[in-house]
């Protein structure tokens, strides 16, 4: 079900840096969401598991069932938006798991998103939006007019641009540190330049949901890319700073 990932000798540095304890592991099969059987079977390679739990009363009452069982008791590692390389703290040590999408993928991009999963983990800071949001969740549902889908994808979006704040300064050391990363990590921004220019004009004529242009322009700004309005109010010190407060604000003011 899981094998323990063989990293090149850069990858485990950063490893070494960043989260020292962490399990990199290969999945038999794709997943979005683990189902608790196979969560489960982390348990045959960590040491121990503590399942995330957070109040309900943070989520608004048409929120994602999945949203719902991950703030419940379940263990229940994975959601929506994770991408090929998800992680989780729910065990201990701390767990990245490369899903098999990645094949026929670069390998150093690959490799780059297995060490940013590492430095992610390094940040300290929680591995899934709602413990960012906290209770705050539901004044972002009140301030979007979208339906839970939708939300749950913005809320996805706000929190990997807070993400990318905290570790594209990592990646720009790697210039010197660890090239091969570095290049990738800027390769991989220089690819998606040219449809974040155009998404102010797809986004006009409605070739773009507001969701999934947030998704995407939020996911530029850990490559430190310029980005349209008014997604560019998410790349500052202010959000940086103030987290969750500033992104409900953020929504507030971009649907007043």
């Amino acid at each position: 079900m899981f094998e323990e990932r063989s990293l090149p000798e850069d990858v485990a540095e950063v490893r070494a840096t960043h989260a020292p304890d962490a399990l990199v592991l290969d999945a038999a099969s794709d997943f979005e969401t683990l189902d608790p059987e196979r969560a489960e079977n982390l348990g045959l390679v960590a040491a121990s598991l503590d399942p995330a739990t957070y109040p309900a009363e943070w989520l608004p009452e048409d929120a994602p069932q999945l949203l719902r069982r991950y703030a419940s008791a379940d263990f229940t590692v994975g959601m929506p938006g994770d991408g090929s390389v998800a992680w989780t703290r729910q065990t201990e040590p701390p767990t990245v798991i490369v899903k098999p999408r990645v094949e026929g993928s670069p390998d150093d991009f690959v490799d780059f998103l297995v060490a940013e999963a590492l430095v992610e983990i390094g940040t300290g800071l929680p591995e899934q939006f709602l413990g960012f949001f906290e209770d705050r969740y539901r004044d972002l549902d009140a301030a979007l007019p979208l339906g839970p889908s939708g939300v749950y994808q913005i809320a996805a979006a706000l929190y990997d641009a807070y993400l990318g704040l905290h570790t594209r300064d990592v990646f720009t050391e790697w210039a010197d540190e660890q090239p091969r990363l570095f290049d990738a990590w800027q390769d991989a921004g220089e690819r998606i330049e040219p449809r974040l220019a155009e998404l102010p004009k797809s986004m006009a004529r409605d070739e773009t949901e507001f969701a999934e242009a947030a998704e995407f322009a939020c996911a530029a700004v850990k490559h430190g890319l310029e980005l349209p309005a008014p997604f560019a109010a998410l790349d500052t010190e202010a959000y940086r700073d103030h987290g969750a407060d500033y992104a409900v604000k953020w929504a507030e003011k971009t649907f007043a």
